[in-house]
Parts: C-alpha cells; structure tokens; sequence
C-alpha cells in the first residue's frame, strides 16, 4: 500500500508545469468546493431555522407541560397542587435544567377601538424569563416579587400594534366564570416580539395571583408545570420518564404532543436539504469520474508499463483511485472552509434578510452542529469513494503492449 500512494504522490506533478495549473484538476476542485459548499450553508440554514422555530415555541410552553388529567373539552383548567411529592427527584434530573408552575385562562382584551381575543398565561416568582428577556423591544420584564408590579403583564409587538397599545399603557381585560363575566385591569409594562405569529398574537404574560382569584384557586394551586430540559433531544424520553414519574392522576406533553403542526412541518423541511445533498454529491461523484476517467487515459502509458514490470490490476487501480481522492480532499477541504466561513459571516452579522411575517426570522438563522458538518463530510467522501471503484475497472482493459507501443 506504501508503494502504491508513493507512486500516486509522484503523479500529483505532471511532466507539463504544475499540478494545480491543469485545467482539469482546477475545474474538479471547484466543483467539489462548490458542491461540499452548498451542501454545508444548507445544513447550517435547515437546523438554523429549525432551532430558532423550536426555541420559540419552547419559550412559550417548556419542553413537557405536566397538568391534570381532564375528562371532556372544556377549556376551564383543573388545579393541580403547587406541592408536589415527585418534584425533588425531578430537579435533581441531570436533563432537566428547570421547573416552573404556570396557569392560562383565556379571555378578551378591549380597547376604545379594538376587541381581540387572549390567552392570559399567569406566571410566578420562579418563572424564567430568559427567553423573554432577549426580545423584549419596549418597557421591561414585570418583577412580581415587587406587590407594586402584580398588576403588569407584557404582550407582543403584533398585539400592541393591532390595539394601539404601548409600554405603561392600561388595558383591561374580561374573562368568563360560569354564567359571570370578570374584569381586571392590567398595565403593560413591556412589549416583546419572537416573531412567531400566532404566538404573539394569542400569549399575554401576566402574573398567576389573578388566574388564582378568577378561578377561585388558593395560593397554593396552579394550572400545571412546565419542565425545561438541558437537551431538546432528550423530550420524548424525558416526556415517558416523566409521565411514569408523576402518578395518575397527572399527564406529561410533551412539546411534539402540544403542537404536533408546527413539528410535522419543520420535518418536511429535512425533505428540501435531503434532495439538495443527493444532487450535490451526485455532482461530485460526476466530477470525480469523469476527473478520474481523464486521469486514466493521460496515463494510459504509464499503465502500460507497470503492467509490463508485473504490477497486478488492482495495484494500478488502487493507485489511480489514491490520486483522486487527494484532489478530492482538496475540493473538501476548500468547501469546508468556504462553507464556515459564509456561515460565520451571516451568523456573526445577519447580512441576509427574511420577510418575518412569512419566516417567522427576520434574518437567515444559522446553526452550525460539529455532529452534522462530519457526517457530511463522511458521507461524501464515502459515496465518492465508493463511485470511484466502478471506472477504474478501465485499466484493467488496458493492453500493456499496445499502451507502450503508441505512447
């Protein structure tokens, strides 16, 4: 084998200039780099876009909700005690990063002008607001561990524009309880915007003292748990470990479970990336055929003349196939880089722009995963490889003495 890729390094110079001024070997690596680069900004855009999609909807539900059971349709939420006997063992998880309680109750917010139906999700001392906290664009995040700021709720851009309110605005809500209709007035102390439609338009975060009071709660009962995770490829797991964990009169969603749509939609999008990749290292493969067929018949006295010392088929072959995947890691090697550094450039400084009310992302999101850049990688190269070793049964037609004598 050591022979064989000296003799295949040896060719890497031909007898006319250098090796890298040779048409067909420039056109061969950038057609890979090419290739290999379009194939790494695809990756990085598709779980870019999934991400950032999954990371909304998480911000606004947790990976697993745990609520109680419920034996119709309605829309009234069952209390569940706020002191639970397996939350311990649960924050001692080493996926689960946190725990919160939370509780929704849907209602209308009216103004001079407008009237728009809500979902008012109520949230405590121990809530996480990291998620809100970074998309904030007017007002600040209530601290309801301040009496003064019970009162203030944050709702998003899109609902502030469609009832012209801003940040310290009042508004006034009204909530159903049995045959009764409830009011409670509310300041907007912040506005936020995630850029998920209809999300924004549905969710207003307030504090749960009020879902409490309206539904005739104690303090000590809420409308469920939201479980945050370390890992968001640890939810369907973590959803069964939870769920046997909280006993039966309680049920664990996971995220998959709550908005099936939103899930079956981003697993289309892996259908787009998987047909581009098949094309792109099909025109790779294309390439290092027809690069390797070139190679051959340039060589075809050279050929010639290792058959005539007794060098057998597949050494000649192994050496042929060597010199193409050299060229071949040079095209990878450049479309790695190019494709790292476009990817560096859009994620560092959002160059290109999305219309977010279509994308739900005002820029192209990148996410670059060290896991996913080496199966590409891997599965290229392999599938290259493996598209070499049919052409180069060619030498193997090769007549020693014919090769020799019209060389």
């Amino acid at each position: 084998m050591n022979t064989d890729l000296f003799i295949a390094q040896r060719m890497i110079k031909g007898s006319r200039g250098h090796y890298y001024s040779r048409p067909v070997i420039r056109i061969s690596i950038l057609a890979i780099s090419l290739s290999l680069t379009i194939m790494f900004v695809s990756i990085a855009i598709l779980t870019g876009f999934q991400k950032e999609i999954r990371d909304k909807v998480i911000g606004f539900t947790g990976h697993v909700q745990i609520t109680r059971f419920s034996e119709n349709t309605s829309l009234v939420p069952f209390a569940v005690e706020k002191q639970q006997t397996f939350l311990p063992a649960l924050r001692l998880h080493p996926a689960i990063s946190h725990i919160q309680v939370y509780a929704s109750k849907t209602g209308i917010i009216r103004t001079s002008g407008q009237i728009q139906g809500v979902i008012l999700k109520g949230v405590g001392d121990d809530y996480d607001w990291d998620f809100f906290r970074k998309r904030m664009v007017g007002g600040h995040i209530p601290d309801y561990s301040d009496s003064a700021q019970k009162n203030d709720v944050i709702i998003s851009r899109a609902l502030a524009d469609l009832l012209n309110l801003k940040a310290n605005d009042p508004a006034r809500m009204y909530f159903v309880v049995g045959d009764h209709t409830l009011g409670r007035k509310f300041r907007i102390s912040g506005i936020f915007e995630t850029g998920l439609d209809e999300f924004d338009r549905l969710y207003v975060i307030g504090n749960i003292i009020h879902i409490q009071k309206i539904n005739g709660w104690s303090n000590t009962q809420v409308g469920g748990f939201e479980v945050l995770l370390k890992d968001f490829r640890d939810v369907e797991k973590m959803g069964k470990y939870i769920y046997h964990q909280i006993g039966f009169q309680l049920d664990a969603s996971t995220i998959y479970q709550l908005y099936p749509q939103i899930f079956d939609w981003l697993a289309l999008q892996d259908m787009n990336v998987v047909i581009i990749l098949a094309l792109m290292i099909a025109v790779s493969a294309i390439t290092m055929i027809s690069t390797l067929l070139i190679l051959i018949l340039e060589r075809t006295s050279m050929i010639g003349v290792l058959k005539a010392l007794g060098l057998p088929n597949r050494r000649i072959r192994k050496i042929f196939v060597y010199h193409a995947l050299y060229i071949l890691g040079w095209g990878v090697g450049i479309g790695n880089l190019v494709g790292f550094t476009l990817c560096f450039i859009q994620q560092k400084f959002g160059i290109i722009g999305l219309p977010q009310e279509f994308y739900y992302v005002s820029v192209v999101p990148i996410h670059l995963d060290v896991v996913n850049i080496l199966l590409l990688n891997l599965i290229s190269v392999t599938a290259c490889y493996l598209m070499l070793i049919i052409p180069s049964f060619i030498i193997t037609k090769v007549n020693p003495v014919k090769a020799i004598r019209f060389s």
